[in-house]
């Protein structure tokens, strides 16, 4: 199969606006992805003829944007796990197992969430496709992929500004008492140990907000909503408030029979980067 360059269309909404324009006030988009477009003259109207970047476009223009020299490192594999919820050609939602990281560590490792999605990428015919944000490898659930470096940049400026809402399902720990509630306490490194967190005075803000979905014999099943990303962000709040959850032996929870701890994202919702779509993939 040929392996094609990251493509995409966009359709001017705005009497008079410029190429230059769109790509740097409208899209912000950064300055070396400006100047690999403007080198290699990759941005062509409906007929096929590059388009002059300073010409005012006329409503209904139509431009087809390429990028010749973008490509992903993932080594692709077959992705018979990956379960694709929603698609355009700037991005997807896929759903990633629990016990599966996002991305490999090194270049040329394998078996994440990122090389199926390079192996479905690859069998569409493209080559390029970056995770806009990431699950821990004990979390399920739904990721957001972009296929072309103008909405990797859109969807990362676009979670920077808590513009994507991401919501999650977990089992805790104890009888939850608190039927609603939010936990504002910052996170920082746990300077003991390699990888977890803790909540530290001197860490990054976090806010998590929940709802109580159901009470069980010896655990509470919530719903919890981020307004914050830091690393283990779910896990460190509950764990501080004494209610780990369920198979989260690192920051204490109760041992469960797959060894997979219950922490799943349910649903993502933002307004599309480029389309200006109102999405909510569950």
């Amino acid at each position: 199969m040929m392996i094609a360059s990251p493509t995409f269309h966009y359709k001017i909404t705005e009497e008079g606006l410029t190429v230059e324009t769109l790509l740097k006030e409208k899209w912000e988009v950064g300055k070396k992805t400006v100047h690999q477009l403007r080198m290699a003259k990759s941005i062509y109207d409906a007929a096929g003829a590059a388009v002059d970047w300073k010409e005012p476009l006329e409503l209904g223009t139509v431009l087809r944007f390429t990028f010749p020299e973008v490509a992903s490192a993932y080594i692709p594999e077959e992705p018979q796990t990956l379960d694709v919820l929603w698609e355009d050609e700037h991005l997807l939602v896929a759903r990633k197992p629990a016990g599966m990281a996002t991305h490999p560590d090194h270049s040329d490792g394998t078996g994440t969430f990122m090389n199926r999605m390079m192996g479905f990428i690859h069998r569409e015919g493209g080559k390029y496709a970056e995770h806009v944000q990431r699950l821990d490898k004990g979390t399920g659930g739904l990721l957001v992929v972009a296929k072309h470096p103008i909405a990797k940049g859109l969807l990362d400026r676009m979670m920077e500004q808590n513009e994507v809402t991401r919501t999650y399902q977990a089992e805790v720990d104890g009888r939850l008492n608190r039927m609603r509630g939010s936990l504002k306490y910052p996170i920082g490194r746990d300077r003991h140990h390699p990888t977890r967190r803790r909540v530290s005075p001197n860490g990054q803000s976090a806010v998590t907000h929940f709802h109580i979905l159901k009470r069980l014999e010896d655990s509470t099943v919530i719903e919890a909503r981020l307004d914050t990303g830091r690393t283990h962000q779910i896990r460190v709040h509950f764990s501080h408030i004494g209610h780990p959850i369920k198979g989260d032996t690192l920051y204490g929870g109760s041992e469960t029979e797959d060894g997979h701890y219950r922490l799943t994202a349910v649903k993502v919702s933002f307004v599309h980067p480029i389309t200006q779509e109102p999405l909510t993939i569950e």
